[in-house]
């Protein structure tokens, strides 16, 4: 198993005698019959009915109100202080009493469609697995977020710029079709996505070695929910199993989420050292390192790095070995040695600053009427500072992306090359396992001029967009084409650690940089060309590991491509229209300083898009990472992360049989940090425990309950939160009805101090002096 060392990348070594587990194009005459990775071999069927119906009546009703109604639940939650994302697993067990109750009930019989030869039956037999995979495909487009919403809050809420709304439309759309390819702004950042797809199938996709751990907690619960199994002596079924852990998660959320949120955070040195500012600091999980903390709470765990039990085991170890490295020993020894005047400024915060260590002033410097920089008036303030943690994190996200270039040019760059020269070949079909096998033998591929052609189209409206409405986004037509360029460099190599580790290197910042060099001193330009450059990459690997879903359920790649489209336009166009009503109808949504006492619509997540448009946008990097700013040694990470991948591929050669440092995952490591903030130091090492539990005591000593619990467990905690989370909001806290007032009910860590800075003399609210 991955989790037990024994492969690289998630590649099983014994299954692939004499050769290197990055040769992806290569299958064993021991594994004609099944995948390669132990994980899929373990959880994947090897069966497919190709009969079934797929795109029925029943498919398009639940599909397309599933992905509805969690569009607007998880819009409406992101603007608040205590975020609720309901994923689609909720989707995933609601349409299945319901799609059976459909096929009890509706008629048979067929309905002609007029003046045409089409027909169609609103109930074609029993609600089959293929249908349900369809419909949770429509409800991941609802739970998966729209980018674009981030660029239309921050010019509406925090630079108070009227927006047309044609305009925020298309960008919103355009940015998910390309990574399908690319319907007006909005629309359109939502389509680019296809066209990237449609590019890496046959090496994301086909490939078995590219197995898309996340995968698997759905395919478990399909099973689950589908296949008839008996009861076993002594246990339960996976169904049962399911059932049982549902209903506990249900029940227990009420304590983290309504009557007891400290248990969701807590410090046992906060509660020790209650006057310390370095103790706090040190001990903090939500504003400082973390030591000592912990939260009971599976949002606490699973919130922000994903489903530890979906985690390969090695990715864990990396990600582990890089939380340690940067968290306990760069940030103290930067902080405390005072660089960069770090103690003038809290340890963990995401916060711009001044040279006094106050809020850094964006009204002082930004020009109100042409929405650019004023330069004399930045040189008569202050330049921009960061807390330490926060500049080194841009420096790591240098170091992640040449870091992925490196070692996926390192360890898969002769394998893509084969696998690209036999594309072309008469021996292509003969790649892959036998789920791709079973794929090409039933079904046709999607074409590839679908994809070509949805990626023309939103190419030009995204030119549209950007050139049209008055210029209201700042970037140019061949910012589009810049963007898109970019998406398309970064799509593969990333998209190779992604199925293989579960974890995604950012591509935002390398956006920001880039941008923000050639078009300085233009905030929305710079977030609209990141929108562009990043979200149609992170949409394109989302639809390729949608695709990868349907590979396993062996669902008709055509009814997919549909299925994703039509759920892609539907979604984006529902967050839009959600996000434009609440931005006009809640006075004062996303100020903080204006809301009223406890007000929830702070939009956090909006915060942090925000203080970035401020750093790449306003002031942009070359006042930030040149000589012209502060954080200019923040550039030698560029250097750091392309050497880095080199000394682990040299070792794995010199000594093949030391399988140990196959693991070694350089751009894992690097960008371990890479979801601080929004996340932080109690999620990870919450995470971190459950996750190495699960990957190496229970694999290890009870792999038969593994194999069959591991990732129903995992869809059953999700279920049973979303189901209670949402069940609170509407039953209790919409109506204002909060739990009994007492310490717990605070939804700190009770370490207040760790917020202040260390500087003598700095001014804070709530710090000493």
């Amino acid at each position: 198993m991955v989790g037990s060392f024994n492969g690289f990348d998630g590649v099983s070594e014994a299954k692939l005698p004499g050769k290197l587990q990055s040769d992806i194009d290569v299958i064993g005459d021991d594994e004609v019959n099944d995948s390669p990775i132990e994980e899929v071999w373990l959880t994947v069927p090897i069966t497919d009915d190709p009969s079934q119906p797929t795109l029925t009546f029943r498919t398009w009703v639940l599909g397309i109100l599933s992905c509805v109604i969690l569009s607007f639940v998880n819009e409406f939650f992101g603007f608040r202080t205590n975020q609720l994302s309901v994923s689609s697993v909720s989707a995933q067990i609601v349409v299945l009493p319901l799609g059976k109750l459909m096929a009890a009930t509706l008629p048979t019989r067929k309905f002609r469609v007029p003046f045409t030869k089409w027909s169609f039956t609103m109930n074609p037999g029993p609600f089959n697995l293929k249908e349900h995979v369809l419909i949770t495909i429509f409800a991941n487009s609802g739970a998966g977020g729209v980018y674009a919403v981030h660029i239309i809050t921050i010019v509406k809420a925090f630079y108070h710029r009227k927006q047309h709304p044609a305009a925020a439309f298309l960008l919103a759309q355009t940015t998910q079709a390309t990574s399908h390819s690319f319907v007006v702004k909005f629309e359109i950042f939502q389509m680019l996505g296809y066209g990237w797809a449609g590019l890496f199938r046959k090496y994301l996709v086909d490939s078995p070695y590219m197995w898309w751990p996340a995968n698997l907690v759905q395919v478990s619960l399909f099973r689950a929910l589908h296949e008839k199994e008996k009861r076993p002596k002594g246990g339960v079924t996976r169904l049962q199993f399911f059932l049982m852990v549902f209903v506990c998660s249900f029940a227990y959320y009420i304590f983290p989420g309504f009557l007891f949120p400290s248990i969701s955070a807590f410090s046992i040195v906060c509660l020790i050292w209650k006057s310390s500012i370095t103790a706090q600091q040190i001990g903090s999980g939500m504003n400082g390192l973390g030591i000592g903390s912990f939260g009971f709470d599976w949002s606490t765990i699973a919130g922000f790095l994903g489903s530890p039990l979906a985690t390969p085991g090695f990715a864990i170890i990396n990600l582990l070995v890089g939380f340690v490295s940067i968290l306990y020993i760069l940030t103290p020894i930067s902080y405390w040695s005072n660089a960069y005047d770090a103690k003038k400024f809290p340890i963990f915060t995401t916060h711009t600053f001044d040279s006094t260590g106050q809020t850094y002033d964006l009204s002082r410097v930004l020009n109100q009427t042409t929405f650019d920089i004023d330069r004399e008036a930045y040189n008569n303030y202050s330049k921009l500072y960061l807390s330490t943690f926060f500049a080194f994190s841009y420096g790591l996200s240098f170091a992640t992306l040449t870091a992925t270039i490196s070692h996926v040019a390192l360890f898969h760059g002769k394998s893509i090359w084969r696998m690209w020269k036999k594309t072309t070949s008469v021996v292509k079909d003969q790649v892959g396992d036998v789920h791709t096998r079973l794929m090409k033998k039933n079904y046709d591929s999607v074409p590839q001029w679908w994809f070509q052609l949805i990626l023309v189209l939103m190419v030009g409206l995204s030119i549209f967009a950007c050139e049209g409405f008055g210029k209201q986004l700042q970037l140019p037509w061949w910012g589009v084409l810049m963007a898109c360029g970019i998406a398309l460099f970064f799509t593969l190599p990333i998209g190779i650690i992604q199925a293989t580790t579960n974890q995604q290197p950012g591509l935002n910042v390398i956006t920001e940089l880039v941008i923000g060099y050639i078009y300085p001193g233009k905030p929305i330009a710079n977030v609209t060309f990141k929108t562009y450059g990043y979200i149609s990459m992170v949409q394109a690997l989302t639809f390729l590991g949608d695709f990868k879903l349907g590979h396993y359920m062996k669902i008709p790649p055509k009814s997919m491509f549909i299925a994703q489209l039509v759920g892609t336009i539907v979604a984006s166009s529902v967050y839009f229209g959600t996000a434009w009503w609440l931005l006009e109808s809640i006075e004062h949504i996303c100020d903080t300083s204006s809301l009223p006492e406890g007000s929830p619509w702070t939009c956090p997540g909006d915060d942090v898009f925000y203080h970035a448009s401020i750093i790449w946008g306003v002031i942009g990097p070359l006042r930030m990472f040149t000589s012209y700013g502060v954080y200019k040694e923040m550039n030698r990470f560029f250097l750091i992360g392309l050497l880095a991948p080199v000394p682990v591929w040299f070792l794995s050669k010199k000594f093949p049989n030391h399988l140990w440092i196959r693991l070694i995952n350089m751009p894992i490591i690097l960008g371990a940090t890479g979801s601080m903030p929004p996340a932080k130091a109690v999620h990870y090492i919450t995470w971190f425990t459950v996750g190495i539990f699960f990957s190496f005591y229970v694999y290890k000593r009870h792999k038969g309950w593994w194999a069959r619990h591991n990732y129903i467990l995992s869809a059953s905690l999700d279920a049973g939160l979303a189901f209670m989370g949402v069940l609170m909001y509407f039953s209790l806290q919409s109506q204002g009805i909060n739990g009994p007032q007492w310490w717990g009910l605070e939804g700190s860590d009770q370490c207040p101090l760790a917020e202040c800075p260390t500087a003598p003399g700095v001014v804070a609210k709530g710090c000493p002096v």
